[in-house]
């Protein structure tokens, strides 16, 4: 994927130098605003919304700071989003910046009511040439990123994780996400509004390598397993005979997780420098998620395609399962070596 997003023109076509509203039929449009770089269903969008401003953040450290990078929940269809630390609001406060998240299931207002209201927000924003965020805009039951709107087609165009991802944006009709509420529920849009203070880089740093740790050894409900219990949990159904099903959930989460882990290694190395004799113990973290963020790839490259045919089930799981034993033994190393260097932080 292409770093373009780090790029941005600025220009707004269909939009006068006086701002004015879009005419019935018009098409106006944030230009240059690049794809995502990290298959992530919630963080990515808040970093490509933030670059848009002039924001110079990397991928890999927007997945660190948020815990996306070490985290691992599910096996479910849901879980990369379910299974976070905090949501996307929570993170575009934590980078200094205001914050309005707009809910379609506030009470006391008509569902189409608000419905006008999100999408009238949305493109004051795109006139502005700023871009919005928007649940379930293009991808499904995923924060995306929309640069634009089409008057004459009622569609939003923009970015998500696996929609947009070349030099056109992807469309959708507008009203996608407002009226899917099997998908949207009581989700909506983010507005960012201007920054407030100045980002405490060492303290989201610290924080999010605290909640690794704590992460990896925590105990989970059965649905939404953390750390190793997940790892554990879904060799475990792998390993039965015969293994379970294997499904969406698999799919899924192996497409996400060998993605957002192999920010986790970027994040490392590029926070060591700062924190002197922990240093070493967090670039040989970075080394051992390499190897995990690696094993999840070949796990997601065995299994194929979301629903695999009967036949080599047996087969294809016992080999995700030998992978996924690895893959855990790595992600554990690393997170060792993270309990080393916060050890030494703290002592320092």
């Amino acid at each position: 994927m292409t770093a373009c997003a780090l790029l941005l023109a600025g220009a707004v076509a269909g939009v006068a130098a006086n701002g004015r509203p879009a005419e019935e039929g018009e098409r106006v449009v944030t230009e240059g605003v690049g794809p995502y770089q990290v298959c992530d269903p919630v963080f990515e969008s808040v970093r490509i919304a933030m670059t848009q401003r002039g924001e110079a953040w990397s991928p890999q450290y927007i997945q660190g700071i948020s815990g996306s990078a070490f985290r691992v929940t599910g096996p479910c269809p849901c879980a990369p989003t379910c299974g976070n630390w905090f949501w996307a609001p929570d993170l575009v406060k934590l980078l200094g910046y205001d914050c309005e998240y707009l809910l379609l299931g506030e009470e006391g207002m008509a569902p189409q009511v608000r419905v006008e209201e999100v999408l009238t927000r949305i493109k004051d924003e795109i006139r502005a040439g700023r871009t919005a965020i928007l649940w379930h805009a293009f991808t499904n039951a995923e924060f995306d990123v929309v640069c634009g709107f089409d008057e004459s087609t009622h569609e939003l165009l923009g970015r998500g994780s696996y929609k947009g991802l070349g030099d056109e944006y992807t469309r959708a009709d507008e009203k996608r996400t407002l009226t899917s509420e099997e998908i949207s529920g009581l989700l909506g849009a983010i507005i960012i509004g201007e920054k407030e203070r100045e980002f405490d880089a060492r303290a989201a740093e610290t924080a999010a390598l605290k909640e690794a740790v704590n992460h990896c050894w925590a105990e989970k409900s059965s649905f939404l397993k953390g750390g190793v219990n997940c790892y554990d949990g879904w060799i475990g159904d792998l390993s039965k005979s015969p293994p379970r099903e294997l499904g969406s959930g698999d799919w899924y989460c192996l497409a996400v997780y060998s993605s957002t882990h192999a920010a986790a290694p970027g994040f490392l190395r590029e926070i060591a420098p700062k924190y002197g004799g922990a240093s070493r113990n967090l670039e040989h973290a970075a080394d051992h998620f390499v190897q995990e963020a690696d094993l999840l790839h070949r796990c997601f490259v065995v299994l194929g395609e979301e629903r695999p045919a009967d036949e080599p089930q047996k087969v294809k799981a016992g080999q995700m399962a030998d992978l996924l034993r690895q893959a855990r033994d790595a992600y554990r190393h690393g997170i060792h070596d993270i309990e080393r260097a916060l050890d030494k932080i703290e002592g320092e």
